[in-house]
């Protein structure tokens, strides 16, 4: 059987709470509320992605260096976003990005975004997140498949985002068999047009299903002209109260 719904008894880690991974607010000046909101006290925050321009950008953005620093402050792991479009980028441009972030902004790691599945592709993400541990203070790396990818990238990263996507696919979604041998705090699902109402049953999924890192928002992308990920959901204090009191759990 390739696929389960949930994890066999005893796999399940409960060293971790669950708590949230932020996929990339728009940029400062356009949400200022919710960058403010992650520096708040007692919010479940894992880490928080920083997406300047499809990446660092160009040149240093003091509007995004005072949010990273802001959560630096407030003690949140800040992650910046490298677009690797399923191995479309050239290895130098990923790592000249990855200088950009850590000199410009200090990041704690990196999110691998759009990473590949496949595992002919291995080999060179393999060296690629061997380069970006070499370079900072012990990085976080989380590898943004979108999907299940091939069993064998787990061993380099900290963290894989196995889902990316809507909750009308999350919700009759499955687990790939092999993460049942690992603890939850490896993996991440990212779920857009979760409604209120199916906010518990979102969560249990998650839990069911071994992902401890998650954001879920009531946005949707719409097809591709919307970025559901660059605003609070409308009900992130009642999932911040869910998750705070681990009521997800």
């Amino acid at each position: 059987m390739p696929y389960l719904t949930g994890r066999p008894a005893g796999t399940a880690s409960t060293d971790l709470r669950t708590g949230f991974g932020v996929p990339g607010f728009a940029h400062p000046l356009l949400a200022p509320r919710e960058w403010a909101e992650l520096t708040r006290p007692g919010r479940p925050l894992h880490w928080v992605v920083l997406d300047v321009a499809d990446g660092p950008g160009v040149r240093p953005d003091p509007h995004c260096l005072e949010a990273a620093g802001r959560l630096h402050n407030a003690g949140v792991r800040v992650l910046g976003r490298l677009d690797a479009p399923y191995g479309a980028r050239l290895f130098a441009e990923l790592v000249c990005d990855a200088r950009r972030h850590l000199d410009w902004y200090q990041v704690d790691g990196f999110l691998l975004d759009r990473c590949p599945t496949e595992r002919d592709a291995l080999p060179e993400v393999r060296s690629t997140v061997a380069t970006l541990r070499t370079l900072g203070d012990a990085p976080h790396i989380v590898l943004g498949h979108g999907t299940h990818p091939y069993p064998g990238y787990l061993e380099y990263a900290d963290q894989m985002v196995t889902f990316s996507g809507s909750w009308s696919d999350y919700r009759w979604s499955q687990a790939a068999e092999w993460t049942a041998a690992h603890p939850p705090e490896r993996f991440c699902h990212f779920v857009h047009g979760v409604p209120r109402c199916h906010l518990e049953e979102a969560l249990r999924i998650a839990r069911w299903q071994g992902a401890a890192t998650i954001w879920f928002t009531d946005r949707h992308d719409r097809g591709g002209l919307v970025d559901p990920w660059e605003t609070i959901p409308g009900y992130w204090d009642d999932i911040v109260s869910r998750i705070g009191t681990g009521v997800s759990e």
